[in-house]
């Protein structure tokens, strides 16, 4: 949801194995003409990617094999940039993605988005935003001459997990005390949890739509805010 012009947030979400999740979340620069696209390209690639890979292979790809696929990713970027007459920092976009299977959690992380996961009671920052040198700035998939790509991969010990762009961290997170917000997180995953359907919860998801574009919200931060809630992944 944005409060304003265009929404510069895209996601993905897919099945990659037996209960096994893919998430992504990625927020494209205000400042880039194709921020927009860029963001949704990404998101694009990299759910395209896991399927491709979890078909193939037993095991989740190892962190060079992660890396090199946002490489493949800015080099995509850069032939269509090219295409367009513009430059790659014009699709400048941030990630945020988690790969979940009974046994494994993989993040990837670029930029001011974040992942949260649930284990018992407490919610751990498993991606905390990073901020740029100047204010109001960040990090993002195109940045040169690399981007600031932190992978993490733990064994599985949370049971609920959430993605969420900029806007949403905002409410979510406290900054002061670097950790997230149980009274933001617990209530929204009461109907997640006891929901009795799998894949997308379509009721829930709108009620959500609806209360991030509500005045409760816009009136705390205007910028673009997606929501990702996975229980049980």
């Amino acid at each position: 949801m944005r409060n304003g012009d265009r929404l510069q947030d895209a996601y993905a979400v897919a099945e990659i194995s037996d209960g096994g999740i893919l998430a992504v979340v990625s927020d494209g620069a205000g400042s880039a003409m194709f921020g927009a696209y860029g963001a949704w390209l990404t998101c694009r690639f990299l759910s395209v990617r896991f399927r491709e890979w979890v078909r193939a292979n037993p095991d989740l790809p190892s962190d060079e094999e992660l890396a090199d696929w946002i490489d493949e990713l800015r080099d995509r970027i850069s032939a269509i940039a090219t295409q367009r007459e513009s430059t790659s920092r014009q699709f400048a976009a941030t990630l945020a993605a988690i790969a979940i299977t009974s046994d494994e959690t993989v993040t990837m992380h670029i930029g001011d988005s974040a992942v949260v996961g649930r284990k018992g009671n407490e919610w751990d920052v498993l991606c905390w935003p990073e901020n740029g040198e100047y204010a109001s700035s960040t990090y993002f998939v195109t940045d040169d001459p690399e981007p600031r790509l932190r992978i993490s991969r733990r064994p599985r010990e949370h049971d609920a997990f959430a993605l969420f762009s900029d806007g949403v961290g905002d409410l979510a997170l406290s900054h002061l005390e670097q950790n997230a917000h149980p009274r933001f997180f617990d209530p929204m995953f009461r109907p997640v949890d006891s929901a009795s359907g799998e894949g997308r919860l379509v009721e829930l998801s709108a009620k959500l739509a609806t209360y991030l574009a509500g005045p409760s919200v816009c009136e705390r931060t205007d910028d673009d805010k997606t929501l990702i809630l996975i229980s049980g992944g």
